[in-house]
């Protein structure tokens, strides 16, 4: 059976200046756990939880050196290799969201999908990338969940806050809470992150 290709995917070299202006970020010193600060505070201490889209792993390293058991998937052979290079410690799976099987891998205090990972999905696959995490959560688990609500990156589609709700109850989750950003600011028009639970 032939897979839809991700939106990350189509834009091709459009979007490895995402690893690039992290690896910079990084290199330079500079505070990239804004995401993790969040997750960890989400969840007690030694969670289980699974990283979606995990890039060039920065948010799984910062919550696995925090004690937490991590699970990171990145899909990206690109993003995984530069993962492997900056956190040679972080294992990370080659799966899509999609491919991630409940059976095989436990369930989860917390899952995060953060950097924008909703807005680069395959066309279409939003309501069963999510119906597929809500699969993955403990009884009380919780997602961690941010994007850029307009299309502002190379290949990503404009996700609505409305459209993302109604994805989002349709998969068997309900928001909980929603931010301007990961310091907990309130609503604003162009970004948002999202706690949802089941």
């Amino acid at each position: 059976m032939s897979r839809t290709p991700t939106r990350w995917e189509l834009a091709g070299e459009d979007n490895r200046g995402y690893g690039r202006h992290f690896a910079d970020l990084v290199a330079q010193g500079a505070d990239v756990a804004g995401e993790a600060r969040l997750a960890d505070a989400l969840v007690p201490r030694g969670a289980r939880i699974i990283d979606i889209g995990s890039g060039m792993g920065r948010v799984a390293a910062e919550l696995a050196a925090r004690g937490h058991d991590v699970v990171a998937t990145e899909p990206d052979p690109a993003l995984r290799d530069q993962s492997r290079a900056t956190y040679a410690d972080l294992d990370v799976l080659p799966h899509d969201a999609l491919a991630l099987d409940p059976a095989e891998l436990g369930a989860f205090d917390l899952a995060v999908l953060v950097g924008n990972v909703m807005i680069f999905l395959a066309e279409g696959s939003e309501r069963s990338v999510l119906q597929r995490v809500c699969d993955l959560l403990a009884p009380t688990g919780r997602v961690l969940v941010g994007f850029h609500l307009q299309g502002v990156k190379a290949g990503s589609r404009t996700y609505p806050a409305d459209e993302f709700v109604a994805d989002v109850e349709a998969a068997g989750l309900r928001v909980v809470h929603r931010f301007g950003s990961y310091e907990l600011h309130e609503p604003v028009d162009d970004y948002a992150v999202w706690v949802l639970g089941r």
